[in-house]
């Protein structure tokens, strides 16, 4: 029993250390970060995601209401912008945004919709938009009163 077990850490050492090994870095092509430690490079052509508003107050609701509302935004860069992702606080929020690369000057919306049922009180809930902008994460905030 003590040698199938010794044998089996010997395999996950090995696997671990074979999985680890390598000194490829990967294919960093894709990735243009204009800040580092020598500053920012202010020449770099960057999309910037600018909301016309970053919070929204649906005042009063009653319990198991269902609300939403569009934030508008603008790129306002020099580059595609690409909506990488939308992350709630919440299960009761849940935020849609363009899936297609937004041209320079272009609008659109990120949509939140929240869910008020089994809430009471004040609620703030946050969506944490991700971006190929810098920086790259915007949070929009809703806000309700729940009775």
């Amino acid at each position: 029993m003590k040698n199938r077990i010794s044998l089996w850490i010997v395999m996950a050492l090995c696997f671990a250390v074979a999985a680890c090994g390598g000194n490829d870095a990967g294919d960093t092509t894709l990735i243009s970060n204009p800040n580092s430690a020598s500053g920012y490079d202010s020449t770099a052509k960057l999309p910037v995601i600018a909301f016309d508003h970053n919070q929204h107050d649906f005042g009063r609701l009653t319990a198991g209401e269902n609300v939403s509302y569009s934030f508008h935004f603008r790129n306002t860069g020099s580059s595609d912008l690409i909506i990488l992702g939308c992350d709630a606080t919440c299960g009761c929020t849940v935020a849609d945004y363009p899936h297609s690369k937004i041209a320079p000057g272009e609008e659109g919306y990120v949509t939140v919709r929240f869910s008020s049922a089994g809430q009471s009180g004040q609620q703030v809930k946050e969506v944490s938009v991700v971006t190929n902008a810098q920086p790259s994460t915007v949070r929009l905030r809703i806000m309700a009163q729940v009775y």
